[in-house]
């Protein structure tokens, strides 16, 4: 999630080749409610983890984590029970 419009971010997420779609957080509401910025006129963005479980609640929160390794780190922490079924 950054503080960069939803445009901003599809076009960083598909020139980076992502698979997936980046959040945007222009109003910084969500970044201060997850600890990843202290007010609403933060200039940046805290690089933390959350993990939300399936009902929408935090089961996971990392102070500062690396964007390189903390996928996978987040996928390892993730329940069996939580990812989908390959069919």
């Amino acid at each position: 999630m950054s503080f960069d419009a939803p445009e901003v971010n599809a076009r960083f997420a598909t020139t980076e080749g992502f698979g997936f779609p980046l959040l945007s957080d222009p109003t910084r509401e969500m970044s201060v409610a997850y600890g990843a910025a202290d007010a609403l006129d933060a200039q940046f963005a805290r690089r933390v983890g959350v993990i939300v479980d399936p009902d929408g609640r935090v089961a996971y929160w990392a102070p500062s984590v690396s964007p390189a390794s903390f996928p996978t780190e987040a996928l390892a922490r993730i329940p069996k029970a939580w990812q989908p079924v390959a069919h």
